[in-house]
């Protein structure tokens, strides 16, 4: 009886909940508070969306679909009319926040990524990287002119860059929710996304500056690929030479907690810029931070209060037990900065996906003659991809390395919209781009997600 009690009185309060917030949200819009103010609201909104959207893991689908998904229907509401989250796409302030997710996502993913184990892949990773931008570069540039006649030159090369494209932060979230960014696939995929990244923003310029001024000079080409490999190779080398000079220092000053999560989000973040200086994209610094911060960097700073509680706890018990503690609170030691970053993952990761969602324009979907043509484009842009996994080589899974590498998402949408700046995109060819966006990006999770679960 007192069980059905509860219950009665948990199922009143959740629905005065609802109903609270269904009262008071049309007066939120109303009550013209102010951007700022607003945002208090629609944080909470894109949040619990987001949570709302996990459901799909019900049935064994990762997260980040989920995320996509709402994104693609709160986005689109407007089409019937529903024009309530419409402000959401104009919000300088939301916009920063998912700029900062996918920021905050790649650098969780260098820091539990192994530097080694990158390093023995490296070769393949380049091989993959080359292959995965030549084939759907050339793809995309011969067969946009067989399927679309009497476009200028340059929007053929535009839409061979755009092909060229990969989504590191997409494929990144699937590894990390099934726990396999150890594997050879996930060490491959993320160093040549890395790269491809590069020889992508090498490409973007070299086809702008074609578009603006007709050519391009070799000494152009030569300085942008010098600054991206320096700001890499730099990274690399002076972080793990200096990250454990900069922990010696500040742990001197405060050693608790709150000082390790400061200096672990502030390298992050600096890389982030850095990258930015340089010309390349801030979640290609981010991940390069996050590669570079090993557990050995922060070891004079405290460790967690549990961990000194369960210390004293086994003083009594025997070695055997003692042996089998230390280890778990050692392999916890090792993931320290990972669960530190972690809250703020949780708050910022999501809004990104979410908002990458909302950026997909459904309406392109309506013309027979455009839907036909990007549904050609999209054959050969997961073609190109899936080919630079046979460049993988023999001990892993091609198909996954593939798969890994197809989804455009958002790096794609920038190549687009850079096109469509420069005028040198027709409306009818930024569709097909957008058409080929949103499949890469909506397929590739659930495909990749039952071969690494297959796997």
């Amino acid at each position: 009886m007192k069980s059905i009690n509860l219950n009665y009185q948990y199922n009143k309060s959740h629905r005065m909940i609802v109903l609270l917030f269904l009262f008071f949200t049309p007066l939120a819009f109303a009550s013209g508070g102010g951007e700022n103010t607003i945002n208090l609201l629609w944080i909470p909104i894109i949040l619990l969306l987001a949570k709302l959207s996990s459901l799909v893991e019900k049935i064994k689908q990762p997260a980040v679909l989920g995320e996509l998904i709402i994104g693609v229907i709160i986005g689109n509401l407007f089409l019937f009319g529903i024009n309530i989250f419409e402000p959401i796409k104009t919000n300088h302030i939301i916009l920063f926040l998912a700029e900062l997710g996918v920021v905050i996502l790649l650098f969780q993913i260098g820091l539990e990524s192994n530097i080694e184990e990158m390093r023995k892949v490296g070769f393949r990773a380049l091989l993959v990287a080359v292959v995965g931008v030549a084939l759907p570069f050339a793809l995309g540039f011969y067969v946009g002119q067989l399927l679309m006649p009497g476009l200028d030159f340059n929007s053929y090369l535009f839409l061979g860059a755009t092909l060229t494209a990969t989504s590191v932060g997409i494929t990144g979230r699937v590894f990390k929710d099934l726990n396999k960014l150890q594997t050879k696939e996930a060490q491959i995929v993320l160093g040549a996304a890395v790269i491809d990244d590069v020889i992508g923003l090498i490409i973007l310029a070299v086809v702008s500056a074609i578009v603006v001024t007709g050519a391009v000079s070799v000494s152009n080409i030569s300085m942008i690929t010098m600054k991206a490999v320096a700001f890499l190779v730099l990274a690399l080398f002076l972080g793990q030479l200096l990250a454990p000079k900069i922990g010696q220092i500040f742990s001197k000053i405060h050693s608790g907690m709150s000082m390790r999560f400061t200096l672990v989000i502030s390298l992050g973040l600096i890389f982030a810029y850095l990258a930015h200086l340089a010309g390349l994209a801030p979640i290609i610094g981010a991940f390069a931070a996050g590669l570079l911060l090993e557990p050995v960097h922060f070891n004079r700073f405290d460790h967690p209060e549990i961990n000194e509680e369960i210390n004293k706890a086994i003083i009594d018990t025997d070695d055997n037990t003692k042996e089998k503690v230390n280890n778990i609170l050692s392999k916890h030691n090792d993931h320290h900065m990972n669960y530190l970053v972690e809250p703020l993952g949780y708050f910022l990761v999501p809004i990104f996906f979410v908002i990458t969602g909302m950026q997909v324009k459904l309406e392109t979907l309506f013309d027979p003659k455009i839907l036909a043509i990007a549904l050609a484009i999209t054959a050969v842009a997961f073609i190109g991809k899936l080919a630079s996994g046979l460049m993988a080589g023999k001990d892993v899974n091609k198909w996954i390395v593939g798969w890994g590498m197809a989804p455009r998402g958002e790096v794609g949408l920038i190549f687009a919209m850079i096109g469509n700046q420069l005028g040198v995109i027709s409306e009818e060819l930024f569709s097909v781009i957008i058409i080929m966006v949103i499949l890469t990006t909506l397929f590739t999770p659930p495909i990749l997600n039952y071969l690494l679960r297959k796997s």
